[in-house]
């Protein structure tokens, strides 16, 4: 079989090494160049120099998008990773009935975000609407919406990362502690949590990424009302590409901006994560 596959590699490796560069990294690499141009399509492209990113600079929206990305991005980060240590930490308990209420916990990861965003848009007006207001019409209750809509999706699926983890701590480590005379807070924060980072760096980084690239959600839920202040970063690129005549050239540079930024702060996270790795 080794020596099958040694001959024959080029045959699995080309294919999907075509696709990833035809898929990506052309598409990529067109798009670097393209926020440096004005255009409508791609045949018409004049090279404009940095003036698309100094405009994406000047667009008070993009500021604006990115302090409530910023705000959403933390709220989630803790909201989610903690519910879901929890919901985890309760389901490896010996308790009846564990892989039933995993399989509901996980379910709403399933859905479509613009099915979950309408859904709960019906959800929220029809609570809403008993105190004469609607979740387009208010900035904090919009926030709140889309903080509920993503924690109820992502908890799930954080969830089972995190009983993987539980599971592979060796049971040997809890029994030492215990007969050390360790009380069960003790085990958890001495014991469970230094031997989850492994998990939490997991669901750390797909949470800060999942709430920057928040996309369908939004568009679904509040579509960045009122006036732009319930925007996320992703949605304010979606609207001054498609939504503004002639800015198309600033919705990419806006797009290159959003990819950078996201890198760094994934990176940024990783590292911080993993020294915590190293250091248990």
């Amino acid at each position: 079989m080794e020596k099958t596959i040694k001959r024959y590699w080029p045959v699995f490796l080309i294919p999907t090494m075509a696709a990833f560069v035809i898929g990506f990294i052309v598409p990529f690499a067109e798009g670097i160049y393209l926020s440096f141009c004005k255009f409508t399509t791609i045949r018409d492209a004049e090279f404009v120099g940095l003036q698309n990113y100094i405009d994406a600079f000047k667009d008070a929206t993009f500021p604006d998008a990115f302090k409530f990305t910023t705000l959403f991005a933390i709220v989630t980060l803790v909201l989610i990773n903690v519910l879901a240590f929890l919901v985890a930490l309760a389901l490896t308990q010996k308790i009846k009935g564990t892989n039933i209420f995993r399989t509901i916990f996980f379910m709403p990861n399933l859905i479509g975000g613009i099915v979950l965003g309408y859904v709960w848009q019906l959800i929220f007006d029809a609570i809403f609407s008993k105190f004469d207001t609607a979740l387009k019409l208010n900035e904090v209750l919009g926030f709140w919406g889309l903080v509920i809509l993503v924690c109820w999706q992502q908890i799930g699926y954080m969830m089972i990362v995190y009983i993987a983890g539980l599971q592979a701590i060796p049971e040997d480590i809890q029994e030492a502690a215990m007969i050390d005379g360790a009380n069960r807070t003790q085990r958890l924060f001495r014991v469970t949590i230094p031997n989850m980072m492994p998990s939490i760096t997991i669901c750390t980084f797909l949470t800060i990424t999942n709430s920057f690239k928040l996309f369908d959600q939004n568009l679904a839920l509040t579509g960045g009302e009122p006036l732009h202040k319930t925007e996320m970063l992703a949605l304010n690129i979606y609207e001054t590409f498609y939504g503004r005549v002639g800015y198309e050239g600033v919705g990419q540079a806006k797009a290159v901006i959003f990819f950078i930024l996201v890198v760094v702060i994934g990176l940024i996270q990783l590292k911080l994560t993993r020294s915590k790795e190293v250091q248990q």
